[in-house]
């Protein structure tokens, strides 16, 4: 195992972030074998005593397939309306599959006028720390019935996406680590959808113009998030102290290997003396 995946064996506070593309199929429809994992995995960790705060996308895909569109809603109005009813679906799966194994889930939906807001933040802070002393799984996801920016991907804006949200929420909660699960294995040094010669690149200690310049555009047609957004999540989380570690979401298992230390998907590390203020 690698010197700097050694301190993900530490790790006590943790923040997951799951995609779009891995909670739905590609027809659009919610892969509950994926979600009943990964409820099961957390839950484990939470039997360690570990503290877990899950961020997820969702909304908008587990809307579509209730509502069994053929297709991913065009106006923002019907956007919002779809994750409107995604995000009472997402919660109901979740807070059924988290009770099988003995826990207790809760919703936080953010937007950026809560973030903003120095009383606002506060007070959200407040809530993640009760949540979290009293072992409930807080988890969280954009506002999406009443904020555009992460269905209209704005050019200003403090989250636009659930990477860059998964990031601003470790540094809220003081996490140790940053778990982001994708459809991908990690970060390549350029894009294995357009180049057939890649290699992944399993540990990035500084992010420089050569690594920013291997991120593509957007991922999958059924998330908002790319590599762009993961990156920026990953400058945001290890300018702060909090490394951070990007990896393929199929199996949810996977948690466990990155914070036993594996050699799995890419790990950004941490800066040393980080400050761990929001900016």
């Amino acid at each position: 195992m690698c010197d700097d995946r050694n301190v993900l064996r530490e790790a006590k506070r943790i923040v997951v972030k799951v995609g779009t593309s891995t909670l739905t199929y590609d027809n659009g429809k919610t892969n509950l074998a994926t979600m009943d994992k990964l409820a099961r995995v957390l839950s484990d960790l939470l039997n360690q005593d570990k503290e877990v705060v899950l961020v997820s996308s969702g909304a908008i895909g587990v809307g579509v397939g209730k509502l069994k569109f053929r297709g991913k809603p065009k106006t923002v109005r019907e956007k919002q309306a779809v994750a409107a009813v995604g995000q009472c679906e997402l919660m109901h799966m979740y807070s059924k599959f988290f009770s099988e194994y003995g826990h207790v889930v809760a919703q936080i939906l953010l937007t950026r006028d809560v973030i903003d807001n120095d009383h606002r933040r506060e007070n959200v802070i407040n809530t993640f720390e009760t949540l979290i002393e009293l072992g409930i799984v807080p988890i969280v996801n954009e506002n999406d019935s009443v904020s555009i920016d992460e269905i209209e991907y704005g050019e200003h804006r403090v989250f636009g996406d659930n990477d860059t949200l998964s990031a601003i929420v470790s540094m809220l909660v003081k996490a140790d680590v940053l778990i982001i699960l994708s459809d991908i294995d990690g970060f390549y040094d350029c894009d294995p959808k357009k180049n057939s010669c890649f290699n992944l690149i399993p540990t990035i200690e500084e992010i420089t113009p050569e690594i920013e310049n291997c991120a593509g555009g957007a991922g999958s047609r059924r998330g908002t998030g790319g590599m762009i957004t993961k990156l920026s999540a990953a400058k945001m989380v290890t300018s702060a102290g909090i490394n951070m570690v990007l990896a393929n979401g199929k199996d949810p298992g996977i948690i466990l290997k990155i914070l036993n230390g594996e050699n799995v998907g890419t790990m950004f590390v941490a800066k040393k003396g980080g400050s761990d203020r929001y900016e």
